[in-house]
């Protein structure tokens, strides 16, 4: 019960300590506290508000590694901070066989220099880690994925779709860098537990995914020309670039438009969206 407490009270103490437009929130409106708030947190993490406010209680115990390294993300722990957190939920931190989700402060200052552009931040398995509020505008609110829907090979193949338009020649291109992305990632990551089950149930579930991956092809998912359907601005067209940061196997993928154009102006309305929702 001692260190189940003692992880609540890190969580609220770090969480106090970080001001809302350091993590590319508005800042604006009555705040009891200079830190941020349970659900600015809970968007950062992909945690649920009642979760998060269980954990600072004491109320929830062994929380699981996903979660901490969640909140080290969320609350921009240093590399001795986020180790304390994961023994303190009498965890060991992941180690080098372990897919990586760890974001630098060097990434996330990048981020907060991009408050224009819509930017998420994966990990090798394309899962999630961190959206800024352009992107969850532009792509939808990401914060109420949990598990697997936080997976974007998961989705594309598993899942509901999203907002991004395909030609058949697109879907198969997207379709076959995905699996030739995640097989190099098994490759790299082979005792990773959460990569080998993300695996067997795409192979189980989607016979594209099996057929794509009985071809032992191996590559990276990088750079795109896409047209999103928004429901509210209408398509945009736009540049989608993967940027891969060394030393942490992140992949940083951002859209830009072309300056002077129809979709950068509807871009920039998004860009207030998605400020606008977070205010409200």
């Amino acid at each position: 019960m001692a260190a189940t407490a003692e992880f609540g009270q890190a969580v609220r103490r770090w969480r106090d300590r970080v001001p809302p437009e350091a993590a590319g929130l508005p800042a604006g409106g009555h705040r009891r506290a200079a830190g941020l708030r349970r659900e600015e947190v809970a968007l950062l993490a992909g945690i649920s508000v009642d979760y998060i406010t269980r954990l600072e209680q004491g109320r929830a115990t062994n929380p699981s590694a996903q979660v901490v390294e969640a909140l080290a993300r969320a609350l921009r722990l240093s590399g001795a901070e986020r180790a304390h957190l994961f023994r303190l939920a009498e965890l060991v931190p992941p180690g080098p066989e372990t897919v990586p989700g760890y974001i630098t402060p060097g990434v996330h200052r990048m981020l907060d220099r991009l408050t224009g552009t819509p930017v998420a931040v994966y990990d090798a398995t394309w899962t999630l880690l961190l959206a800024n509020p352009p992107y969850a505008a532009l792509m939808g609110d990401p914060s109420g994925w949990r598990g697997l829907q936080r997976n974007a090979v998961w989705r594309n193949f598993l899942g509901p779709g999203g907002r991004v338009r395909h030609t058949p020649r697109s879907r198969q291109e997207l379709d076959a860098a995905e699996v030739a992305d995640l097989r190099a990632a098994a490759a790299q990551y082979p005792a990773d537990q959460r990569l080998r089950s993300l695996i067997a149930e795409l192979r189980a579930n989607s016979d594209r995914f099996a057929e794509l991956w009985e071809t032992g092809a191996v590559g990276r998912h990088e750079a795109a020309r896409k047209t999103v359907d928004h429901p509210q601005v209408g398509p945009l067209t736009l540049d989608c670039d993967v940027l891969a940061v060394m030393g942490g196997d992140l992949r940083v993928m951002l859209y830009t438009a072309e300056p002077g154009t129809e979709d950068a102006e509807r871009l920039a309305l998004l860009t207030v969206l998605g400020t606008q929702t977070l205010t409200g």
